[in-house]
């Protein structure tokens, strides 16, 4: 039985994926080969020495210290595109309520409880006050093209909406999702200062860690909307309140409340709810677990965030996985080592990303305990994995 730790509760759609006869998943599983977490920081958790694996049900992995984990040869995932279409469906609000004061609007109404049979008058005299644009004819710029992104961006241009995309690392795939009728734009400067409103999706790193400060909201068009579903530090906060004072941006609407933001005027903060729908929930755990099975089965890695993607194939022979660093004569040493035991290597897969790497040997013999410290020994391999048919 595998076991598999919850760092937070998950829908039981896991099953939908993975055996409930091969895998255990529960908060309290004792040396689990992996763990599935959604918000609980883990920066500070002291890692089981069992575990292989970590698997984000989301997207953003700043709850888990990436480089310290793939330095222990642990595996991280995510699930990119699991809650795209929750988030898409909020920012679309998040367009409508920038351009038609609609809080604004009932929270007025409202306030005419007990006038009586003066209520259509007050209505028809007050509405006046909540007067705003639609957004069809309006020019959006969607700033990365990613999962969400891309939806976002395709939905706007069947609302009627002039898009300009860019994002210089858009994928094959996505580029083939994206309308025709989405303009690319060169640059994020071609964006900015063409768009009526501007939507963010980005990931957040220290290159774009306050992206979004006084300079570049200075060439947006004066009275822009700027939409924050990625992350709330993309963005200077002060930056986004001096624009707000003196009217370069009309609306600043995100899902990262601060004490800064809240109760100003024209900014619209909502509680963190972008993926918060049952379906992109179970979606998550879906795509985790599945993700999750097919590594501790097989060594098949896909959407990591730490490790490159590698597939294998189907394991019909001994496995040996090793998780290193990307450093010249890393595999010779391995392969030396094990033809020193007069192993056969049958297939060989090497994959690498950044300053760390994989490599997956398929051999003719399972290797024993003696050559697998032999090369968890060398100084440049982190973990040493062997699977068997």
């Amino acid at each position: 039985m595998t076991n598999i730790k919850l760092l937070n509760p998950v829908s039981p759609v896991w099953r939908d994926s993975i055996s409930e006869n091969e895998y255990t998943l529960d908060a309290g599983v004792q040396n689990p080969d992996a763990i599935i977490v959604r918000s609980a920081d883990m920066h500070a958790y002291e890692l089981e020495e069992t575990v292989q694996a970590v698997a984000r049900a989301g997207v953003g992995v700043n709850n888990i210290p990436l480089d310290a984990y793939a330095e222990k040869g642990v595996v991280v995932f995510n699930s990119p595109g699991a809650n795209a279409n929750a988030v898409k469906e909020l920012v679309i609000s998040a367009l409508l309520l920038a351009s038609r004061d609609i809080t604004g609007g009932w929270q007025w109404a409202n306030g005419l409880k007990g006038e009586g049979e003066n209520v259509e008058k007050l209505v028809e005299k007050g509405k006046k006050a909540f007067v705003g644009p639609e957004i069809a004819g309006k020019t959006l710029g969607v700033i990365g093209l990613g999962a969400i992104g891309i939806l976002v961006a395709n939905a706007a241009a069947g609302l009627g909406m002039k898009v300009l995309g860019y994002d210089p690392f858009i994928s094959v795939d996505h580029a083939w999702q994206l309308s025709r009728s989405v303009q690319h734009a060169m640059s994020e400067e071609e964006v900015i200062e063409k768009a009526d409103y501007i939507t963010i999706h980005i990931p957040l790193n220290d290159k774009t860690r306050g992206k979004f400060d006084k300079a570049m909201i200075a060439k947006m068009k004066k009275g822009a909307v700027l939409v924050n579903f990625a992350r709330g530090e993309l963005c200077d906060t002060d930056a986004i309140l001096e624009a707000l004072e003196n009217g370069q941006l009309r609306k600043y609407i995100c899902d990262f409340p601060t004490e800064k933001l809240l109760g100003v005027k024209n900014a619209i903060c909502l509680p963190h709810i972008g993926a918060s729908t049952p379906e992109s929930e179970d979606n998550c755990v879906r795509m985790v677990a599945s993700q999750l099975d097919a590594y501790l089965k097989t060594g098949a890695i896909k959407n990591s965030v730490n490790y490159p993607e590698a597939d294998p194939g189907r394991l019909i022979e001994p496995r040996l996985i090793a998780l290193h660093q990307n450093v010249p004569n890393v595999v010779s040493s391995v392969t030396s080592l094990i033809s020193a035991c007069n192993i056969n290597i049958e297939n060989m897969l090497n994959k690498s990303r950044g300053k760390y790497a994989y490599t997956c040997l398929d051999l003719d013999q399972t290797p024993d305990d003696e050559l697998i410290r032999k090369i968890e020994a060398l100084d440049t391999v982190y973990r040493v994995r062997v699977l068997k048919p």
